[in-house]
Order: structure tokens, then C-alpha cells, then sequence
């Protein structure tokens, strides 16, 4: 059986392409780009092999993936810089903007982050070789299957939404227009986003009560990243309820300000 480093190396090399010492992604040079938004979001790239990324699996929800340092400082303000220069949100009366297709320069390179963050990281020891059988790659071993992580393009898709105090998002699972492995990027102001399973198992008593429903939160600090895929992407709903007294963490409330999530998905082709 090979080692995880060593089926990491070949999975690599097959996705970008032999390492060089220039470019860690196998890649060439940045191709100059004409959308006036990408100089805002130009640390997008920068430093993305200087710290690793460390990846937890979430108990209980197979297929769901965190990322807590995704983002630096300096790149969620350049993120936000470039959502800012849409101009999406200046007429103070909308809170949600959708693109489809050809994504804007800056939600591209964007995509390519959230790729390159999967290959080039570090995973919980749960997830490590022990999954792997023979020379396939264990899907627990990666926060992305390797299916989705390789297709072409990653996502075509993406929504900025805004949220001010108070505001959040209902239960629900994104529509099944979308295809598997969906981002969530948060900035701005920390949440708690909770997760409860569509419908209970057979051995649960069909009269339980919403009360008794297994919720699962999990805490999104700014600059995190969210993967879901698999049953967490289709078994499990997930909402966000900023109401007061309802976004706790540790004991304590969480205070509310505005927040922004980019979410990105692939359109499904059928």
C-alpha cells in the first residue's frame, strides 16, 4: 500500500501537472486579465502555500468539510474590496446577486483558491490513509472527492449575499439544478450555522418532535470555508438563524453585525 504523501504527489501531478520549484501548482505565469475587478483581489493568489491549510471533517455529517484559515486578513479585505467594486449592493436594496457562466476575474481565481486549498493541505489523522485501499483514493481522505475536484470548471456559479443583523438563511438543501460539492465562504461577521438531517433514520420513532431532531452547529469565523458533498450536500439541510438569543458559541452570544458569504456552485448540465 502506498503512502499518503506519496498518493497525494501523484494525485497532484495529475491535476496540475509536475512541480516545478517556480510555481508550486505546476502552472505558468498569471495571464494578464482585462476585468477591472481582479487588482482588487490581487492577494487572492499570494501566499498560498506560505501556511498550511488545515482541514476538519465535521462530526456527524458525512461529506461536510471546514476550513477555519482559509482566508487571511489581508485577503478577505481584498475579497470584499472586489464584491464592492460589482457595485451589487449600492442601492441599498437588494442583498443577494447571482452570476452564472463566466464568473467575474476575481470569483475565477476565487474557485482556484478553494482547489488549490483541498490539493496542497493538511487533513484531520481521521481522514488520513487509513481510508485508502490499494492504489484508489479514499473519498474520506479529501474534502472534495477527486471527481469533483477535477472537473472542469470547478464551479460556474456563484451568490454574494449580505446579511445585516438579525437576518439569516431557513433550513433548506441548495436545488438539485446544482450539481455535488458546493462552497461557502464566509467574511465579515462570525455565525453559527447548524445542520439537521432531511429525514430520520428507520430506527428513529417517526412521532419525534422538531425539538428532538439532531442539529448540528458549526462555527463560521471569518475567513472559513465551507465544503459540502455527498450526503452533506444532499441529506442535510442547513440554515442560519441570526435572530437575538439564538447565535451562541461556548456559551456565549455571538455579536451581530453585517456578514457577507460568497457560495460557489456547478450548474448541473442535465
Amino acid at each position: 500500500m502506498e503512502g499518503g504523501d506519496e498518493i497525494r504527489r501523484r494525485a497532484l501531478e495529475e491535476a496540475f501537472g509536475e512541480s516545478s520549484d517556480d510555481d508550486g501548482a505546476g502552472g505558468g505565469e498569471e495571464e494578464e486579465e482585462s476585468d477591472p475587478s481582479s487588482s482588487a483581489c490581487s492577494l487572492l493568489l499570494e501566499e498560498r502555500y506560505g501556511r498550511p491549510l488545515k482541514w476538519e471533517m465535521v462530526d456527524g455529517v458525512k461529506g461536510l468539510w471546514l476550513c477555519r484559515d482559509f482566508l487571511s486578513a489581508a485577503q478577505q479585505s481584498s475579497l470584499l474590496s472586489a464584491i464592492q467594486h460589482e457595485g451589487w449592493f449600492d442601492d441599498g436594496c437588494h442583498n443577494q446577486a447571482m452570476r452564472f457562466g463566466d464568473l467575474p476575474g476575481w470569483a475565477t481565481k476565487l474557485s482556484r483558491l478553494v482547489c488549490e486549498a483541498v490539493w496542497f493541505s493538511e487533513v484531520s489523522p481521521a481522514a488520513d490513509t487509513e481510508s485508502i485501499v490499494g492504489d484508489q483514493y479514499g473519498e474520506d481522505c479529501w474534502p472534495l472527492p477527486l471527481d469533483l475536484l477535477q472537473r472542469e470548471p470547478l464551479f460556474d456559479q456563484l451568490i454574494a449575499n449580505v446579511y445585516y443583523p438579525g437576518e439569516g438563511i431557513c433550513a433548506h438543501v441548495d436545488l438539485m439544478r446544482f450539481d455535488d460539492g458546493i462552497a461557502i465562504i464566509s467574511l465579515e461577521s462570525a455565525c453559527v450555522m447548524h445542520f439537521t438531517r432531511c429525514k430520520q433514520e428507520d430506527n428513529i420513532n417517526k412521532s419525534q418532535t422538531e425539538e428532538g431532531i439532531k442539529r448540528i452547529p458549526v462555527f463560521l469565523n471569518a475567513g472559513s470555508l465551507v465544503l459540502m458533498s455527498g450526503e452533506a450536500r444532499y441529506l442535510w439541510k442547513h440554515e442560519i438563524n441570526r435572530k437575538q438569543g439564538f447565535q451562541s458559541w461556548e456559551g456565549r452570544e455571538l455579536a451581530q453585525q453585517r456578514r457577507t458569504s460568497v457560495t460557489l456552485r456547478k450548474w448541473r448540465k442535465s
